[in-house]
């Protein structure tokens, strides 16, 4: 199998396994807090080491400080700016305790962010035009998030740094679990059936990281030398991620002694798999 090759069927199972977070939607599990929570600390710990580790410092190994830290500001602010342009919807069920969010009176909690979070924007309304803009909102937001990560794990690949890249493609798997499950909630809400909801999940994920993987595999072609700069940049948006979504999510629920520890066992357990695969 040639280096390509290899970069699309390993970016199209990380992609795909966003597939699994639709699964407790299916059953319409009632997740607690703690364990959502943690579960978010956890990929939270694991992107920033990811971004350290599997990102950062490959990068200055393959070219400059400058260039490096060049695509980390420039990831960061444009993931920020995204956030700024895209309001984002998070959906919880009814099972976990209220957050303060709009209740839209089936069973689901809404916090809407950005520019429409005075409540200008999105009406908690019961019916089919609000459900799907809700689950468009979000999918946007995932794609938003997943393309960078596809597009340095494709430059990994072209630049031969086959650790680097599964490394990153670790990362990407076990971070889109979380992602899917809150694509999947207001997707589910719509009333299409099981089956759709994991197939669009899946798609959620799959689509805009394959493509961008793809897209960074072929720009090592025209550019030599990208890796720094695609790198930091991933790095930056992943950081942004954590910092502006996923900290704040885990918190201000009673359980960010559960959230920091996990985090904390996350990031560890990057530095212990990076490890391993530079043995």
């Amino acid at each position: 199998m040639n280096e390509f090759a290899t970069m699309f069927v390993v970016a199209t199972i990380a992609g795909a396994i966003t597939g699994v977070g639709a699964i407790p939607v299916f059953f319409r599990a009632r997740v607690s807090h703690r364990v959502y929570d943690a579960a978010l600390g956890l990929a939270a710990g694991i992107m920033i080491a990811a971004s350290v580790f599997g990102l950062i410092l490959p990068g200055m190994d393959q070219g400059s400080l400058l260039a490096v830290m060049s695509g980390v500001f420039l990831g960061g602010f444009l993931l920020l700016g995204g956030n700024k342009a895209v309001p984002h919807v998070h959906a919880r069920y009814l099972g976990w305790r209220r957050e303060g969010g709009l209740d839209d009176g089936d069973g689901t909690v809404v916090d809407v962010e950005g520019d429409d979070a005075g409540g200008s924007g999105l009406d908690a309304i019961d019916d089919a035009d609000s459900r799907i803009r809700r689950a468009l909102l979000i999918g946007t937001a995932i794609v938003l998030h997943n393309a960078p990560e596809g597009l340095a794990m494709g430059v990994a690949f072209a630049s031969g740094l086959d650790d680097v890249a599964l490394l990153l493609a670790i990362v990407i798997g076990l971070q889109n679990v979380p992602d899917g499950f809150a694509f999947a909630v207001p997707v589910g809400e719509t009333g299409i059936s099981n089956g759709r909801v994991l197939v669009y999940t899946t798609l959620s994920g799959l689509l805009p990281q394959v493509s961008a993987a793809v897209v960074g595999f072929f720009l090592v072609s025209f550019a030599t030398g990208i890796f720094p700069v695609a790198a930091g940049f991933a790095a930056g948006a992943m950081m942004a991620v954590v910092f502006r979504e996923m900290i704040p999510s885990s918190h201000g629920h009673g359980y960010a002694d559960a959230a920091t520890a996990a985090f904390l066992v996350g990031f560890a357990l990057l530095v212990v798999v990076d490890e391993l695969l530079a043995v």
